[in-house]
């Protein structure tokens, strides 16, 4: 019996497909959220003025406390796994897997690179590809609609975790939570819808693409104040500040305020995965992805191999990707925190009618458009 490792054959897709999981959750996604916890610790101490984290070293090695997030990691895996007598067993073990898969799943559908051409990959660069293997792990024509499904799951998360601690500060904390982020779910659905409008299509991919050739083309300028909206929407449904109510430590409130350990690192890198895909959409979308206009074509110019293309998208997608994080991370320093009713204001006064405003003028300029 002879293993069918062919392309196109089940087997080869199977395995493609796991090389892509493994190297874009645990490779990128988790190694960048990782850094980002220490990166916002660092950033925070340059804008206040102090240290900040430098103490954690591996021998010799410091490199600015870089190894601090091996050592919180150390710290949650040993410390006690504490569970209040009177929660709710099953749901507060639950809670924290709900936060934090729904970040993990909606990866799935973000392309990260260009097609690398299976078997010619040390060809020339060229327009077409017989044997594409898709920088992407699963390519769905919905697949905007499947992240917005999946990525509004994590609502449970936050409010079984809240209930199932019987603390009612935990219960505030869910309850900020909950209906935060299905206020923001609505404004950022809209400002999506604008961009649909403008390129046919809800798959990431095919979103790529047609921003691929011009500059001109990306979402940012097609639609810009979508990328607002959808960046503002965005911060929210990560529950960072200015939009961190959910998690008011002066007030002692917090979904989370009775986990320990384990659980509790589940939730913290829960939010900064959620930051890495966020911003991965983001640039999908309003910033031509893994695409930067002339690349594809001084690469076909110059007869240069597949796979050096290939390895070089990836590049432009991660940096673009770790922008718009760090990005994210500024604003937290920035910005003072709203208060309850003024986050739910801005959003159903003042952001979702702004977003359905701006889905009826693109509806009316792609109309013109077409009918010229």
């Amino acid at each position: 019996m002879t293993l069918d490792l062919s392309y196109g054959s089940t087997l080869f897709t199977v395995l493609a497909a796991l090389v892509k999981i493994l190297a874009l959750l645990l490779g990128f996604g988790m190694g960048l959220a990782s850094i980002l916890t220490w990166m916002e610790r660092r950033q925070s101490a340059m804008m206040q003025d102090r240290l900040g984290p430098n103490r954690a070293n591996i021998g010799p090695f410091r490199a600015w406390g870089i190894t601090h997030f091996l050592a919180d990691a150390l710290k949650f895996l040993f410390k006690e796994d504490f569970v209040p007598p009177l929660a709710h067993k099953f749901f507060f073990m639950w809670a924290p897997v709900m936060a934090m898969a729904p970040a993990l799943i909606v990866a799935a559908i973000i392309p990260f690179g260009a097609p690398l051409c299976w078997g010619h990959a040390m060809e020339p660069q060229s327009a077409l590809c017989e044997t594409p293997v898709l920088g992407q792990i699963a390519r769905l024509d919905v697949g905007i609609l499947f992240y917005f499904a999946l990525s509004s799951l994590s609502v449970y998360g936050a409010t079984l975790a809240g209930w199932a601690s019987h603390n009612k500060w935990a219960m505030m904390g869910g309850l900020r939570a909950s209906s935060q982020m299905m206020s923001y779910e609505v404004t950022m659905g809209m400002a999506v819808l604008g961009s649909f409008l403008v390129y046919g299509t809800l798959e990431p991919g095919a979103m790529v693409l047609h921003q691929q050739d011009s500059l001109w083309h990306w979402g940012i300028f097609t639609q810009p104040l979508g990328f607002l909206l959808f960046l503002t929407a965005a911060i929210a449904e990560t529950k960072r500040t200015p939009f961190d109510i959910p998690e008011g430590e002066p007030e002692i409130i917090g979904y989370f305020v009775e986990y320990s350990g384990l659980r509790f690192g589940m939730f913290f890198l829960g939010e900064f995965l959620e930051i890495v895909f966020s911003s991965a959409l983001m640039i999908t979308i309003f910033f031509g992805g893994w695409s930067l206009p002339g690349v594809h074509d001084f690469f076909v110019a110059h007869q240069l191999p597949n796979l050096v293309y290939f390895l070089v998208t990836v590049g432009i997608w991660s940096a673009k990707v770790f922008v718009f994080a760090a990005f994210q991370l500024l604003i937290r320093w920035s910005l003072p925190r709203f208060r309850s009713d003024q986050l739910m204001q801005l959003g159903w006064q003042r952001l979702l009618p702004i977003s359905i405003a701006n889905v009826v003028a693109t509806a009316l300029v792609v109309l013109w458009l077409n009918t010229k």
